[in-house]
């Protein structure tokens, strides 16, 4: 049996996301806790020329659903980025893994090849459906959603490598 385009991208990008979650709660849990204000984790960065917690889930958000609609021509779900909560953004990760769930597994079938481009800033970036999932959306994805956990860390949010990997539940 070989690995999918649909195989490689939409479960991981799934999984990943329930695991964000988790660590969202813990960073909930921990603030309060700790008497500290939610502003202070969602507005959190790890260098002022960086995105804040709220940014970096809705980069990961929009990176999974962008391989839906670019690679497995599934219509769009525009997402407004005015999450500031850390309710806001599990809503915001539980739309997007609704969205993810809702993908058939065959529409990427035979979309290897395919050309993907999109603008980056001023430039046009041109991949094929692999090269676009492979070189650049699940790398971009795991930037923010391991930034994200780093944020959470940062703050004091009690993290383990379990959690990143996971949700904090060991896999046998």
């Amino acid at each position: 049996m070989s690995l999918s385009l649909y195989d490689i991208s939409i479960p991981v990008f799934i999984t990943a996301l329930k695991n964000l979650s988790h660590n969202l709660r813990k960073g909930e849990a921990y603030a309060a806790e700790q008497g500290i204000a939610e502003e202070e984790l969602t507005t959190a960065r790890l260098f002022p020329d960086m995105l804040p917690l709220t940014g970096q889930i809705q980069r990961a958000s929009d990176t999974a659903r962008f391989v839906a609609v670019r690679v497995g021509q599934i219509e769009p779900r525009p997402m407004a980025d005015n999450e500031v909560s850390l309710a806001d953004l599990q809503a915001r990760i539980a739309a997007t893994i609704d969205y993810l769930g809702a993908v058939a597994p065959d529409s990427m079938d035979g979309r290897e090849a395919a050309a993907v481009s999109f603008k980056a800033g001023t430039r046009t970036l041109d991949f094929t459906g692999t090269s676009y999932i492979l070189s650049f959306a699940l790398p971009n994805f795991y930037f923010h959603v391991t930034t994200a956990y780093a944020i959470l860390r940062h703050k004091g949010v009690p993290l383990g490598k379990t959690d990143f990997l996971a949700g904090g539940t060991p896999r046998s």
